[in-house]
Protein backbone atom coordinates (compact mmCIF):
# COMPACT_ATOMS: atom_id res chain seq x y z
CA UNK A 1 0.00 0.00 0.00
CA UNK A 2 1.52 3.30 -1.14
CA UNK A 3 1.73 6.31 1.14
CA UNK A 4 -0.33 9.30 -0.02
CA UNK A 5 1.66 12.56 -0.43
CA UNK A 6 -0.42 14.23 2.31
CA UNK A 7 0.30 11.39 4.73
CA UNK A 8 4.04 11.40 3.98
CA UNK A 9 4.45 14.41 6.30
CA UNK A 10 3.22 12.27 9.19
CA UNK A 11 5.31 9.19 8.40
CA UNK A 12 6.91 7.77 11.53
CA UNK A 13 10.63 7.38 11.75
CA UNK A 14 12.94 5.77 14.31
CA UNK A 15 14.59 9.10 15.03
CA UNK A 16 11.55 11.42 15.02
CA UNK A 17 8.25 9.79 15.82
CA UNK A 18 6.06 12.86 15.42
CA UNK A 19 8.26 15.29 13.45
CA UNK A 20 6.61 16.68 10.32
CA UNK A 21 8.43 16.99 7.02
CA UNK A 22 7.55 20.25 5.21
CA UNK A 23 5.56 19.98 2.02
CA UNK A 24 6.59 21.29 -1.39
CA UNK A 25 5.00 24.71 -0.89
CA UNK A 26 6.63 25.24 2.53
CA UNK A 27 10.04 24.25 1.15
CA UNK A 28 9.58 26.59 -1.80
CA UNK A 29 8.60 29.55 0.40
CA UNK A 30 11.53 28.93 2.75
CA UNK A 31 14.04 29.02 -0.10
CA UNK A 32 12.47 31.68 -2.37
CA UNK A 33 14.56 34.88 -2.12
CA UNK A 34 11.70 37.10 -3.34
CA UNK A 35 9.28 35.77 -0.70
CA UNK A 36 11.93 36.14 2.03
CA UNK A 37 12.48 39.77 1.01
CA UNK A 38 8.72 40.48 1.12
CA UNK A 39 8.47 38.88 4.59
CA UNK A 40 11.46 40.94 5.73
CA UNK A 41 9.77 44.18 4.64
CA UNK A 42 6.45 43.22 6.28
CA UNK A 43 8.13 42.32 9.57
CA UNK A 44 10.10 45.59 9.56
CA UNK A 45 6.91 47.59 9.01
CA UNK A 46 5.23 45.75 11.90
CA UNK A 47 8.20 46.46 14.16
CA UNK A 48 8.16 50.15 13.20
CA UNK A 49 4.47 50.35 14.09
CA UNK A 50 5.04 48.74 17.50
CA UNK A 51 8.03 50.96 18.27
CA UNK A 52 6.24 54.12 17.14
CA UNK A 53 3.32 53.34 19.48
CA UNK A 54 5.64 53.04 22.48
CA UNK A 55 7.38 56.40 21.91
Amino acid sequence: MAVKPEEFNFAKNDKFRTAMIPGKMARYLRTCKLWQFIRFIILNIKMLIVVSKSH
